[in-house]
């Protein structure tokens, strides 16, 4: 469902098209023409009896001396067509190599998630007991705030780790 992959795939399409359109330049071609009508020599017997006129030609063409156009043009509609099918192989690979990576991606960005959320309820706890022993008078406020700010920096760790996964899902769903 790819655009890229469907544009290479009709233009592969078309390629192999321009092939037949070129093959067929080979064979004879048959043109009828016809026409029917009125004739006559004075303007107000136009439509009279026995006025009528008609007239047939067939053709027939034959490509027997062209310089070797005709073979010219059927190479280049295969050379054409060889070049189609290494785009079309080369945007499929380019499709498979996006997911791959971005399959990966989201992979080693779970993980890292995971670290972070660990060391951000880490933090968490070290804040709970900073705090815990402030209360108590046994630590002084300078111990609080640092353990403040390194809780809310794990915290915005984890945070931006997790937007960064989420934008690496939204990629994925996108490549496939």
């Amino acid at each position: 469902q790819r655009p890229d992959v469907l544009a290479a795939e009709h233009k592969l399409i078309a390629a192999n098209a321009n092939i037949g359109a070129a093959r067929a330049a080979f064979l004879p071609r048959i043109t009828l023409t016809g026409s029917v009508g009125t004739a006559s020599r004075t303007l107000a017997g136009l439509f009279d009896a026995g006025s009528g006129a008609w007239s047939f030609q067939p053709a027939l063409t034959l490509p027997l001396f062209d310089a070797g156009r005709t073979s010219a043009n059927a190479d280049v509609a295969e050379a054409r067509k060889v070049i189609a099918v290494a785009e079309y192989e080369k945007t499929i690979q380019q499709a498979f190599r996006e997911v791959a990576d971005l399959l990966n991606a989201r992979e080693k960005l779970a993980e890292q998630l995971a670290a972070q959320q660990a060391n951000a309820d880490a933090q968490s706890q070290r804040l709970k007991l900073v705090e815990a022993r402030y209360e108590a008078g046994i630590a002084n406020h300078l111990e609080v705030l640092d353990a403040q700010r390194e809780s809310f920096a794990a915290q915005q760790g984890a945070l931006q780790v997790r937007r960064t996964l989420l934008s690496a899902a939204a990629q994925l769903y996108k490549a496939l």
